[in-house]
């Protein structure tokens, strides 16, 4: 029995919190909790009007037209333009004196990058000492045996000796001179070692082009040759980098050199990169299925950096315009349709069915829906929907 009358009191007991619960749940339906109950019309709009302070919450704008075109997107990383990437050697042994330059530096075109002392060099210098020497005791004693031909003093044999050994002392000047000039040297320079008989071993390096330096080997006291990895420095131009990439093969047929390309990197995201396909791979991976592409792109701000991860996107169609929506203007239903808010006066919002076609760019394309000029909510959305979605419920 106590059982029993235990089992009827709790039943009792549940059955008034359910009561309880449901008059507490009607109570709190019927209160007006300040927000708007949208009107739902069985065959029309959804419809749902706001007061100022809600309203303000909403970010709303124009459709408009915007650029669209078909579109394939791929993942690679940025190079140096190795057409660009010049390494720096020495055109002659010898062990470096001064090297002027650090990685990340910007040097500019025959600015010296670094100098050595070169045996060659001054060996070509004491050569064209002694060479000029020689041209000018030559020179003498053919004025002194032109002299001796007025008198009868010499003969005409020695006259025409006197002669060629002058003309081969001034060719063998012109070919030291021409030496030394292999060596980068200055006529003025020249003239300098010829003037001062002494010869200057300290041989300059320049850069061949204007840019940054992208690596150094280069220390004073190091022995260095021509050719001999590592080069002492590195210069690049980085006005235009590479992107490289690999794109799936399906997409080949549409790809073809000179195609404009767009693109982006983590590192400054708001900030788009522009170029063009140069290099188009001849064969697909074997392993992955996909084939090389490369691109030229332009960065004249030099903010790109070699070995950056980097989306790219080219343009494989007709570009063409149409009205276009935010991203986040559009909201999809659970039955995949999709929506957008529009209004006229800023405080009734109307929803609507609509249509989209390509994605792009933080834009939609719609095909179908929405009109040039007319008032979407574009930020706040999807908080209309679900205040539609308890009106409904209602």
């Amino acid at each position: 029995m106590r059982l029993g009358k235990k089992l009827i009191e709790g039943s009792a007991f549940a059955a008034a919190v359910l009561v309880a619960l449901a008059l507490s749940n009607w109570a709190f339906r019927q209160q007006d909790d300040g927000y708007p109950r949208p009107k739902v019309r069985a065959s029309a709009e959804t419809e749902i009007g706001l007061n100022d302070k809600q309203a303000g919450a909403l970010e709303i704008e124009k459709v408009d037209e915007r650029i669209f075109g078909e579109e394939r997107r791929a993942v690679g990383s940025i190079d140096f333009n190795q057409n660009r990437l010049v390494q720096v050697f020495t055109p002659y042994q010898g062990r470096i004196i001064d090297a002027y330059f650090n990685i990340g530096d910007r040097v500019e075109k025959d600015q010296v990058l670094f100098t050595i002392d070169s045996p060659d060099l001054l060996q070509a210098g004491s050569n064209l000492i002694a060479a000029s020497g020689v041209l000018t005791l030559q020179t003498r004693s053919l004025n002194r045996v032109k002299s001796l031909v007025k008198i009868g003093g010499v003969s005409q044999q020695a006259v025409d000796q006197t002669i060629s050994d002058q003309q081969t002392a001034e060719g063998t000047l012109k070919s030291a001179r021409d030496a030394v000039r292999i060596f980068g040297k200055t006529e003025e320079e020249i003239d300098k070692i010829v003037a001062e008989r002494r010869a200057d071993p300290r041989l300059i390096v320049k850069s061949p082009l204007a840019g940054y330096v992208t690596a150094r080997a280069a220390s004073p006291g190091l022995f260095v040759q021509p050719g001999v990895a590592p080069a002492p420095y590195a210069v690049a131009d980085t006005s235009t980098m590479w992107m490289l990439a690999n794109v799936v093969e399906s997409d080949a047929p549409l790809l073809r050199v000179g195609q404009d390309v767009h693109v982006s990197v983590a590192a400054y995201p708001d900030r788009e990169f522009h170029g063009a396909i140069t290099v188009l791979g001849p064969s697909v991976d074997p392993t992955t299925r996909r084939m090389f592409v490369r691109s030229e792109i332009k960065d004249p701000d030099h903010l790109l950096r070699a070995g950056m991860f980097a989306d790219f996107v080219i343009r494989v169609g007709a570009s063409f315009r149409a009205p276009a929506a935010p991203e986040s203007a559009i909201v999809r239903k659970s039955d995949g349709t999709m929506t957008a808010w529009i209004t006229q006066d800023r405080r009734r919002f109307k929803q609507r069915t609509v249509k989209i076609g390509l994605r792009q760019n933080g834009f939609d394309q719609i095909e179908q829906g929405l009109s040039v000029g007319e008032l979407i909510v574009s930020k706040g959305a999807v908080f209309l929907d679900n205040l539609a979605a308890i009106g409904a419920a209602e």
